[in-house]
């Protein structure tokens, strides 16, 4: 896949700023487009500028606003990467900072959509080649749910050097708020252990869920006297999280610490967040926070992900090793 020629990165304007700071640690700007509205909720999307014989990234996070949802988002991403096919540029690529849909990746009812399934064919038919995605919910899934390459850009290693440096010499654990995501909380307490050198728990927290009830509340794993860091791949409502950090609390931990890569808060999140439950909360910038949101968490880190993601799309295109640099050091 390496190239001489210049990517051309395009943003739609939902995620202009993201896409904008990404540019800018590649070296270069986003490439120019035009995006119409029209009456009715149609538009027009196509790009400005010559991509011909180019290799060409579309990035846009899939979160929904009052004004445009995950779906929206998602049709403007794919309209201009079919648009910059037909123009003839020889590769193209889709960035997402976060991937909505990515949850329903298995059928846990009868009759239950594979959703992210359906999302990778419509990635193919408008002729995409390759899709990277941060942070996903289930990155096995993701993966297989794919004909083209796939590459899932891991945050172990951000969450590990942030949490390093301010536990460095704490008695550590980290927790994961259901089973599903036990595999994302045990890299990160692997990757945490190499970095401060002493032992650091792991911990899992019993959920089940129907419908919109949550049951079950068996802690896994000793965080009494520890500061835990409760991990999980996004943060909706916040109950999840809540409720796993209450149950740390009662089993004597010294502090409770949120982390999460997405936050595309729900109406309830705030309140949940808010909680005394929390010593702190870390998120990630690939959904941008509302007003409301920022002066509700003003005691919440937000990590910037432009410049990892910039440096995945050159490993992408320089036929570099993306193990060595979302996972080692």
């Amino acid at each position: 896949m390496k190239t001489d020629a210049p990517i051309a990165l395009f943003a739609p304007q939902a995620t202009h700023r993201l896409g904008a700071a990404v540019a800018a640690a590649l070296g270069t700007e986003l490439a120019r487009h035009e995006e119409r509205r029209f009456a009715g909720g149609e538009f027009k999307i196509r790009p400005l500028e010559s991509v011909r014989g180019r290799h060409a990234w579309v990035l846009q996070s899939l979160y929904g606003t009052a004004g445009a949802s995950a779906c929206d988002r998602l049709c403007e991403q794919l309209f201009l990467a079919g648009a910059i096919r037909d123009a003839g540029a020889e590769h193209v690529g889709l960035l997402f900072p976060y991937l909505a849909f990515a949850r329903k990746d298995r059928r846990t009812k009868a009759r239950d959509p594979l959703t992210s399934r359906y999302v990778a064919q419509m990635c193919e038919a408008v002729g995409v080649d390759r899709v990277a995605a941060v942070e996903v919910h289930n990155p096995a899934a993701f993966e297989n749910a794919h004909r083209i390459p796939a590459e899932h850009l891991s945050l172990t290693r951000m969450f590990a050097e942030h949490f390093a440096h301010r536990f460095s010499a704490a008695s550590v654990a980290v927790v994961s708020p259901d089973l599903g995501g036990s595999k994302r909380a045990q890299l990160l307490r692997e990757a945490l252990q190499r970095r401060i050198g002493g032992d650091v728990e792991f911990g899992c927290v019993e959920k089940r869920r129907s419908g919109d009830v949550v049951s079950g509340g068996r802690l896994v794993g000793e965080v009494a006297g520890r500061q835990v860091i409760v991990l999980d791949d996004l943060i909706s409502s916040g109950d999840t999280m809540r409720r796993a950090a209450r149950i740390c609390r009662e089993a004597g931990a010294r502090g409770v610490h949120a982390a999460a890569a997405h936050a595309p808060f729900a109406p309830d999140a705030l309140h949940n967040l808010a909680a005394p439950e929390f010593d702190s909360l870390t998120i990630t910038d690939t959904v941008p926070l509302s007003g409301e949101a920022s002066a509700a968490l003003g005691y919440a880190t937000v990590l910037p992900v432009a410049e990892l993601i910039a440096r995945a799309t050159a490993c992408i295109e320089g036929d570099g090793s993306l193990s060595d640099l979302l996972e080692r050091g």
